[in-house]
């Protein structure tokens, strides 16, 4: 336990309850007084139940699910009302950032929609952005204030690590994770294949054409940031076996999976997933194949940390030691 100064509050919105219960606990602080309201015309309402004049506030909210857009427009809400109310700064904790994925313009007539989200934050006042594992870490340059991007391999490194692999493989299922996938390999010190991958439109399903490297009777893990319908590592697991892989298990960041990607990841050749809980998804909740990482203390130490005027670099030599 850490206790730390009584001026930090950490409030939770709709989308992070439980989390932010964990990294308050963890803080030795009490959750924020606050109520949120969505009445039946879709409206949403939030209100503050307590003092917030000159105090650094941390408001919680995750952005993915099927209430995304609801927790954004609710998460634009509580910082307008923190600074209506005085607060001395206001950091939004963004555990998943899903329109991350929406970075460009690749075609026409198309919004740049983290551009978007980017502003509408920094108009109603927000102050620093604290998220994990971002789609496309650039992100980061579409806002004027700071952001602290977390990355969650150590900790999912450190759970791989427990499970004393030995003739493995670490695959990334593109080219655009590579580069991720490298920090995993380098951490667990095991070779790298990659899957080359091809996606024709919006539908969410993806065809593996290749795969760059040698799987032959090694366990598999595949490493990505995010999986939705689970359309990619069915794709990804099932190829890999074909290519003579004693088994497949998946380590992604975030999972938004729904009901469908929960089907598929059940008929597949992955015999574990493991996921983070940057999202508070049901469906994953005691699901036999699925393991769940907490990095809601990952966060908490990152809010001491800052609080404290401090660097986060502290912050990754700690979590280089993460226990099990």
């Amino acid at each position: 336990m850490h206790h730390i100064e009584s001026e930090i509050k950490i409030f939770a919105g709709s989308s992070c309850k439980s989390f932010v219960s964990r990294m308050c606990r963890y803080l030795n602080v009490e959750v924020g007084k606050s109520e949120a309201i969505k009445f039946s015309d879709g409206n949403t309402y939030v209100k503050i139940h307590e003092k917030v004049r000159d105090k650094d506030v941390y408001i919680v909210q995750s952005l993915g699910g099927p209430e995304t857009n609801d927790h954004f427009m609710e998460l634009l809400f509580w910082i307008d009302a923190f600074r209506r109310s005085s607060a001395n700064t206001i950091t939004a904790i963004i555990p998943y950032f899903s329109y991350a994925k929406g970075d460009k313009k690749d075609e026409p007539r198309v919004s740049i929609r983290a551009r978007v989200c980017a502003d509408s934050l920094e108009a109603v006042g927000i102050d620093r952005i604290i998220t994990m594992d971002l789609h496309t870490p650039q992100i980061q340059g579409f806002f004027k204030k700071p952001v602290d991007h977390l990355i969650a391999s150590p900790i999912l490194c450190k759970y791989l690590k427990s499970k004393e692999l030995t003739h493995s493989v670490i695959v990334s299922p593109d080219s655009g994770f590579a580069k991720n996938a490298t920090k995993y390999a380098a951490e667990l010190n095991l070779p790298m294949v990659i899957c080359d991958k091809v996606r024709s439109d919006h539908s969410e399903s993806a065809k593996i054409v290749e795969v760059i490297g040698d799987v032959w009777g090694r366990d598999a893990i595949v490493v990505d940031d995010f999986t939705l319908s689970f359309g990619s590592l069915a794709e990804c697991s099932r190829v890999l076996k074909l290519k003579g892989a004693k088994s497949v298990m998946a380590c992604v960041t975030h999972a938004p999976l729904t009901q469908k990607g929960v089907d598929s990841l059940e008929e597949s050749e992955i015999t574990e997933l493991v996921v983070t809980d940057t999202i508070e998804n049901a469906l994953t909740l005691g699901h036999p194949k699925i393991r769940t990482i907490s990095v809601a203390e990952y966060f908490a130490e990152s809010v001491r940390i800052i609080n404290n005027r401090d660097s986060l670099s502290e912050l990754f030599e700690k979590y280089g030691q993460y226990d099990f």
